[in-house]
């Protein structure tokens, strides 16, 4: 016979489905379900609170206290008002499970009665969110505050909010998410608005960090170059690091008008060894060079517009025997199968640079990008966290 019971929670009938056992298994799976629905459904507080505790100075504020700080010191050197301390004790939670700080040992509290405070440092992520006027603790010059501030500005972020009536429009292709919000694409408010300055700022960020990687990693990438064409360099940061590890290599920027008309001079540029600047547009004549470096530009634009500025890079260099070669930077989907985080980053950058109707992509898409624009191999070198380094060749 089946039995039947009361639900505790509802006072209505159910009918057993199963053993005890069954049904404990059954609702711990629920349970767990629920558990990483509201991890999910919470995911963007630890983007906002990044976003405070770089508004904050927080990095700045543990580095200046040598490294390790209370929540006393870091109230008194951010000047955040002493009664909130216990908001700023929840902010710090979230940033150290989720890896941004870390907690050391407990020191005794500072007004006794045998309690201890927590002490809080910088981790490896953090570092990089020292500013110039940090003490040293992290490393100024690959400091990454303009890059993450970016992605977590008002502009950036409220097109989001609007993703499911996008997504459900079959116009979708026809106008990026970021125009949907804002009525223009972003290449046209940077040319207009002070975002300019915080994407060309985002943008020098990273790159300073990632050509650093590039030179001490892979420096075999450039050997063999005498001349290459930086498609899309902006103030020439790319480049500059180039001609000053590689002297012999001829550098060239290449931009669009208005960018270039804001570009250092060439001397300050390279630290003396000369970078060209360019006026031009990629999808239309790129200037002959022995190599090509596409750091972070595929990614902005659609499989056709790829194919476009590729047949262009193509008719810039010379032979395969030659030593033509296009340098690609960006990400391969998929590159690094056992690394989760990097996983994880690479799919949300995915769903990020769809607001611009831009892609990330897994190599089988990359390789059908490279046919048909007519290159006949490629090499990935999976080295720079969740991007690769690519070579492609005529």
């Amino acid at each position: 016979m089946e039995l039947a019971h009361v639900c505790m929670f509802c006072n209505s009938t159910h009918r057993n489905r199963g053993t005890p056992m069954e049904e404990q298994q059954r609702t711990e799976e629920l349970l767990q379900g629920q558990l990483e629905l509201w991890h999910h459904a919470l995911g963007y507080i630890k983007s906002m609170a990044l976003k405070c505790a770089l508004d904050v100075g927080i990095p700045d504020a543990i580095a200046r206290c040598d490294g390790a700080a209370t929540l006393p010191d870091l109230l008194a050197a951010t000047g955040l008002p002493p009664c909130n301390l216990s908001y700023v004790r929840r902010l710090m939670r979230v940033l150290t499970i989720s890896g941004i700080f870390q907690q050391q040992q407990k020191q005794p509290a500072s007004s006794g009665e045998g309690q201890q405070e927590a002490v809080y440092a910088l981790t490896p992520a953090s570092r990089l969110l020292v500013s110039e006027d940090g003490n040293g603790q992290g490393a100024p010059s690959f400091g990454q505050i303009p890059a993450m501030s970016l992605p977590l500005c008002r502009t950036f972020m409220t097109p989001f909010l609007g993703m499911h009536p996008w997504i459900a429009d079959e116009r979708a292709a026809a106008t990026s998410l970021f125009e949907r919000e804002h009525g223009q694409a972003l290449w046209e408010m940077t040319r207009s608005t002070s975002i300019n300055d915080e994407f060309n700022q985002c943008m020098t960020a990273d790159t300073r960090l990632i050509m650093h990687a590039v030179l001490t990693l892979s420096p075999d990438v450039f050997e063999g170059v005498t001349s290459l064409v930086d498609v899309g360099g902006a103030n020439g940061t790319a480049a500059a690091a180039i001609a000053r590890a590689f002297p012999h290599i001829n550098c060239t920027v290449l931009d669009l008008p208005h960018v270039i008309e804001n570009a250092p001079a060439p001397d300050e540029a390279a630290g003396g060894n000369t970078v060209r600047f360019v006026a031009g547009d990629m999808f239309h004549h790129i200037p002959p060079a022995h190599a090509v470096l596409l750091k972070w530009i595929l990614h902005d634009w659609n499989d056709d517009e790829c194919i476009k500025i590729l047949r262009q890079c193509k008719k810039a260099i010379p032979i395969r025997d030659g030593g033509g070669k296009v340098i690609i930077i960006d990400s391969v989907v998929g590159s690094n199968p056992c690394d989760n985080i990097c996983n994880e980053t690479q799919a949300l950058f995915d769903l990020y640079i769809m607001f611009i109707n831009g892609a990330e992509r897994e190599e089988r898409e990359w390789k059908r990008i490279f046919v048909e624009a007519g290159f006949s191999d490629y090499k990935i070198m999976p080295i720079l966290g969740f991007r690769s380094i690519i070579e492609l060749y005529p």
